[in-house]
């Protein structure tokens, strides 16, 4: 038997503190086409994935592999640029590692974001959409398996995943900057295949505003260990639509780059009111 995940988690996160011995007050992953924000923190240390023990290694175009410790305004932040999704051939509980590293760190709360396809059709491509709530039942459960308690409980409510509190904070800053802003619900899958058309309807009847492949797994594994989310979309393409068009992955990097520094001047507001 090979040591288990709470030894894992320690000595990764012993690792990481040799190196940066101060405590991150929020940890932020940023998804596809979004690392700019990257660009913002004060960095006080960078360390490639490849050596942090037990960590996964990044695969994908547009993810980079690096934690990235230091200062945004003011605050300490650790931010993933680059995360790990289920289709690279991960299990669920290696997608999640690094925010159970981030919760070890330190942090109290996790801005998420991600590129997702549109699917309710009052959405265009380049919107930003506050995640209000996921549907999760496409995706596999990190928390499948034995429950360890000093990361939290065997059955998590989930009631809230995402704060209402930062929503509203969120919501608020984006007016003041003059950002508009969607809401809605996150509908999770494991890719790597965009969506066919009966799907896409099949979500919107579900309840589902825009889809995606990454975020609802490290939302899971953050509110397990008691930590307060927000998470926001970038909308990259539009899913249910009438033209036949396809959707390829170089269009939602590009969407997504054009929207990313409204994003990033929400997530630099919030982090400054934390």
């Amino acid at each position: 038997m090979g040591i288990d995940i709470i030894e894992q988690l320690q000595e990764a996160t012993a690792f990481i503190k040799k190196r940066y011995p101060h405590r991150p007050q929020a940890g932020i992953v940023l998804g596809s086409g979004l690392g700019n924000l990257a660009n913002e923190i004060i960095v006080e240390k960078e360390i490639p994935y490849n050596i942090i023990p037990h960590f996964p290694v990044a695969t994908v175009e547009g993810h980079q592999g690096k934690l990235i410790l230091g200062k945004l305004n003011g605050k300490i932040v650790v931010a993933m640029s680059g995360r790990f999704h289920y289709y690279e051939g991960y299990t669920a509980q290696q997608v999640v590692f690094p925010i159970r590293v981030m919760k070890f760190l330190g942090i109290d709360t996790l801005l998420i974001s991600n590129a997702a396809g549109g699917i309710n059709p009052s959405f265009q491509v380049g919107d930003l959409m506050i995640i209000r709530d996921h549907i999760s039942l496409l995706t596999v459960n990190p928390l499948l398996g034995k429950n360890h308690g000093e990361l939290g409980l065997r059955f998590p409510d989930m009631s809230e995943p995402y704060s209402k509190h930062l929503i509203t904070k969120v919501k608020t800053i984006a007016a003041e900057l003059n950002i508009p802003l969607k809401e809605g619900v996150y509908a999770g899958v494991t890719g790597p295949t965009f969506e066919t058309r009966a799907e896409y309807k099949f979500l919107h009847i579900a309840g589902g505003d825009a889809v995606g492949m990454s975020t609802v797994q490290e939302v899971i594994a953050a509110v397990h260990m008691g930590l307060r989310v927000v998470a926001m979309s970038v909308i990259t393409d539009m899913g249910i639509r009438e033209e036949e068009n396809t959707i390829t992955h170089e269009e939602v990097l590009k969407a997504a780059a054009d929207a990313e520094p409204k994003l990033a001047a929400i997530f630099k507001q919030i982090i400054a009111e934390l």
